[in-house]
């Protein structure tokens, strides 16, 4: 027997501003829910109107996590100062590991039209905060995305469905899952998450009914579920667009400081003496 997670917090998400202005919606990481271990943070940005987005996400450091940017909409340009750069457009994503530290900008390849998408900070276990950093980025036709019935379509971004099918990025930290979900109108969700992950969906489009829930939900929201080995979600009469994200918890302490997020105080403040002195 399999037990179906339930609904235990809707969080709905609150409006914030980043970088240099850019405007947002913050889902995880606001005095309404601080994190879900191991996941630190997540912001869907979007916005039709340049003036929202142009101005980007200049330079800035980060150091003991991971950052995960999935766009939406279209076109977003990372730099950073190890000598990496790239575009990510409609569809991709980048999943950095920051590790011991870099210094990058996220700045719009575009000027007009539609910027949406996704920001997700995960933990890093204290043995690999001070690893090397590193990167995996896959466009959008390098993601596969699994048809199943009544319409239902799943993107596989990381981690494997119970079906067999496998996203491109490995995430062996937190053991990860990172599902783009659409349902039709009326169709429903039933996916196995390993019991004692932490799980939670993104719901951005539509609305949907979970167990432990009555009325239908809609978004933007954070919907956070509890124990079990499976999760369920049906959609209501205008679909739904969710993301579906679960993840190992670490069980460590947690030290934040901005940019930087490490398991003690004292390695918050070493991480800004070395951004200082430059040796990141």
């Amino acid at each position: 027997m399999t037990t179906a997670r339930p609904l235990v917090t809707a969080i709905e998400g609150m409006e914030a501003s980043d970088g240099a202005g850019v405007r947002m919606t913050r889902l995880l990481g606001t005095p309404r829910l601080q994190m879900l271990d191991p996941f630190l943070m997540l912001d869907l940005f979007g916005s039709d109107e340049p003036q929202d987005y142009l101005a980007g996400f200049p330079e800035h450091p980060h150091r003991g996590f991971e950052t995960v940017t999935y766009m939406l909409a279209g076109r977003m340009r990372h730099e950073d100062n190890k000598g990496h750069s790239g575009v990510i457009e409609t569809g991709g994503i980048q999943w950095m590991t920051a590790a011991r530290g870099l210094v990058h900008s996220e700045m719009p390849e575009q000027t007009e039209g539609l910027m949406r998408g996704f920001q997700l900070w995960i933990n890093l276990p204290a043995r690999l905060k001070m690893s090397d950093p590193g990167y995996q980025e896959f466009p959008a036709a390098r993601i596969p995305v699994e048809a199943r019935e009544e319409g239902v379509s799943v993107k596989v971004i990381a981690g494997a469905t119970s079906r067999g099918t496998a996203g491109p990025v490995t995430a062996e930290a937190t053991d990860a899952r990172y599902f783009d979900v659409t349902l039709p109108p009326g169709a429903s969700l039933s996916e196995p998450v390993p019991a004692g992950h932490t799980a939670f969906l993104a719901l951005f489009e539509g609305s949907v009914r979970l167990p432990g829930s009555q009325p239908l939900l809609g978004g933007p929201r954070l919907l956070v579920l509890g124990e079990g080995d499976r999760v369920e979600a049906a959609a209501g009469h205008n679909g739904a667009r969710f993301l579906l994200i679960a993840g190992r918890p670490l069980k460590e302490p947690v030290a934040w400081g901005g940019p930087f997020v490490m398991n003690s105080r004292e390695e918050v403040m070493q991480a800004f003496r070395d951004y200082e002195d430059g040796n990141f």
